[in-house]
């Protein structure tokens, strides 16, 4: 089968334009995170010695096994039931900027450290030429976004917000993941989103090609306190387009979402519709709705400190290291390349 064939595009390879309020709000977000990083060297060597000693107090007397309450997390919609695929790149060659979400729901404080997704490529495409994947986490609307502003779909209820979690984002070009795709077989998908990302337009049909599973693992892991997200992943091709596959919603094979939470339908944007999005089963096919399929896993981190306050790093490396049986056992354990690596991980997740 003949590549994949759209031409859409996305503004995120131009200049952004001033009149869009989230490029404001996630240039103002980026620069404060910016003049913090670059004015809390104080704090960081405060942290740093308050570590040491937390960590020398801790070890002593303390066995090597992991204590019991120490839990990994993993979570999953399932596996590819065949009803859609929706086009997720990032900007490049292939065009602009296509995004494709779905969420996820954090019971308790969670060191993420890695995911799997599942695409189609076109047929006769080798894995090799997945050359970069790129992964961001979004709060759920109106956090993180201009709530006043006029919106051009109909619903951001239950959205992801206008601008990703900027500490959350990671990056094969940057080195912050690393992944390894597999060729699974032959795959067939019902409806496709890829150049009508407008209401109704009720999907380009089906398509053809080969599944893929990316297997990826975050250089730095993503932590993230308990509440409710969205999880977006690009994929760029060297040729022709990655669509990520629908899950069975609700979730047939999976991770249920707990007791009094909502598993939330995917969504999806263009250039052109950025910041906003549309649902991709009720507002464009026009019925049904979809989960996307993927699946996340790390380490959740009971007790943890509470983001903004002014104690939650020290708590933090404390719970840590007691569950880890020391501070340099808690880097390795949550994949974290040093302790380093784990602290300013930790002073990121405790900022409010």
């Amino acid at each position: 089968m003949a590549p994949f064939k759209n031409s859409i595009d996305k503004a995120s390879m131009q200049e952004p334009k001033p009149e869009h309020g989230e490029f404001m709000v996630k240039t103002k977000r980026r620069s404060e995170v910016k003049a913090w990083k670059n004015n809390d060297s104080t704090r960081r060597v405060a942290l740093r010695l308050r570590v040491s000693l937390i960590a020398a107090t801790l070890t002593v007397g303390l066995s090597l096994a992991t204590p019991v309450w120490a839990s990994t997390f993993f979570f999953s919609t399932g596996n590819p039931d065949g009803k859609l695929g929706a086009l997720s790149r990032p900007a490049g060659s292939q065009g602009l900027e296509t995004e494709t979400a779905d969420d996820f729901f954090l019971t308790q404080s969670t060191v993420v450290s890695g995911a799997t997704i599942h695409g189609l490529i076109p047929s006769g495409a080798a894995v090799s030429g997945i050359g970069r994947v790129e992964v961001e986490i979004y709060h759920i609307f109106p956090i993180d976004s201009d709530a006043v502003r006029a919106q051009n779909v109909p619903s951001r209820q239950n959205s992801p917000s206008d601008v990703e979690i900027d500490a959350a984002t990671r990056n094969s070009s940057d080195g912050t993941l690393s992944f390894i795709p597999t060729a699974i077989s032959p795959f067939t998908v019902q409806s496709t989103v890829i150049n009508g990302i407008t209401p109704l337009t009720h999907g380009e049909g089906a398509a053809s090609g080969e599944q893929v599973e990316i297997d990826i693992t975050f250089k730095v892991p993503i932590f993230l306190p308990a509440g409710h997200y969205f999880f977006r992943p690009e994929v760029q091709l060297s040729s022709g387009n990655f669509l990520f596959l629908s899950a069975p919603r609700p979730i047939t094979s999976g991770s249920t979402f707990p007791a009094g939470t909502t598993d939330l339908q995917a969504w999806i944007r263009s250039a052109s519709l950025a910041p906003d999005w549309l649902r991709i089963g009720t507002d464009i096919i026009g019925s049904g709705t979809f989960n996307m399929t993927f699946s996340l896993s790390g380490n959740t981190i009971p007790e943890a400190g509470t983001p903004g306050l002014a104690n939650c790093e020290g708590q933090t490396i404390s719970v840590m290291a007691k569950e880890f049986a020391g501070i340099d056992a808690s880097a390795s354990n949550l994949g974290y390349s040093s302790v380093d690596a784990l602290q300013d991980s930790v002073s990121a997740f405790c900022k409010p």
